[in-house]
């Protein structure tokens, strides 16, 4: 059996004293898609910052190819190929599009050209500051920053919460764009549970701090009574 690209095992982490996730364990495989879902609250971001190195880890580990990473710092992660888009973005404010972009580059399959023919609206505003794009633009934005890092896995923290329903349709298939054409495994916290079932493969459902559901993405979008129970979503 082909060992998880990530696996997190029995994880408790939070921040200082305060304990937010218990035991939680889940893989992901090489080439997979994830939907981490849940209400507002439960621990999916800090699930994400844990994965990172940027929540504090109390007991449990974080594998990475099979190697243990538990203790690693972001930037050393971050290097070895795990990519995070943040649900505050984080671009650089004062610095153009093409500077956003270029000071993440790596040597691989998304570069300058191709981060462009993803996004076409990031190309016509590539001489433009950070701060002079929308909301939508600055999304697409954090994206492709990540994607200058050529990551193997990607880490979604609720990259369509607050967007126009025409941006959240662009990039969701964007998305779909970037995990058919580059190799990569997806782990996505999104509120949008729908959309976030249409697009993965699993699903783990988390409820105060820990994992009260798991299952394939397609059993959990006919499963209206888990769906009512832990997300409070009908879909039709």
């Amino acid at each position: 059996m082909a060992t998880p690209i990530l696996e997190v095992k029995n994880l408790v982490a939070g921040y200082r004293d305060a304990i937010v996730l218990h035991d939680i364990s889940l893989q992901l495989d090489d080439g997979g898609r994830l939907a981490i879902l849940g209400r507002n609250g439960v621990g999916k971001t800090t699930l994400l910052l844990a994965i990172m190195g940027l929540a504090d880890i109390k007991g449990g580990s974080i594998f990475y190819k099979g190697q243990d990473i538990t203790r690693w710092p972001a930037h050393r992660r971050a290097l070895a190929g795990l990519g995070w888009v943040a649900q505050e973005r984080e671009i650089f404010p004062t610095l153009t599009v093409d500077e956003n972009l270029v000071t993440t580059s790596r040597p691989g399959r998304w570069d300058l050209k191709s981060v462009y023919e993803l996004f076409p609206r990031l190309y016509e505003r590539r001489a433009n500051k950070g701060n002079q794009l929308s909301g939508g633009e600055q999304q697409m934005l954090a994206f492709g920053r990540t994607l200058m890092t050529n990551p193997a896995v990607l880490l979604l923290d609720e990259p369509l919460e607050g967007l126009a329903p025409v941006i959240v349709e662009e990039l969701t298939a964007a998305i779909s764009r970037m995990m058919s054409e580059g190799g990569m495994s997806l782990a996505l916290v999104e509120q949008h549970t729908d959309i976030a079932l249409e697009m993965t493969e699993k699903a783990v459902v988390i409820e105060r701090g820990r994992i009260a559901y798991a299952a394939g993405s397609r059993e959990l979008s006919l499963d209206q009574a888990a769906l009512d129970r832990y997300v409070g979503l009908a879909i039709e």
